[in-house]
């Protein structure tokens, strides 16, 4: 979602930085737009880091849940292997 967003971002300020030449009183578009540029790309780099960490990459898990035959009460194990 945040990918789209640093894209519109980017985009955008690069029309304010090189496409757009005027001025609008004391506002400076060309600095405007250098910073959305910046913006959009930290928002697509945070959005690749934050993904990245929540696929799971770096390690692995793995849950199992069975009823016991004996009890008959459900027995969950999970297993997580942080070097995987």
């Amino acid at each position: 979602m945040y990918i789209g967003l640093g894209i519109f971002l980017i985009v955008v300020g690069a029309i304010l930085t090189f496409a757009l030449h005027a001025s609008v009183g004391a506002v400076d578009l060309n600095a405007i737009g250098w910073i959305c540029m910046a913006a959009g790309v930290l928002a697509i780099v945070l959005s690749l880091i934050v993904t990245r960490r929540a696929t799971g990459a770096g390690y692995s898990s793995r849950r199992v849940s069975h009823t016991d035959p004996a009890t008959g009460t459900r027995v969950d194990e999970v297993d997580v292997d942080p070097h995987a």
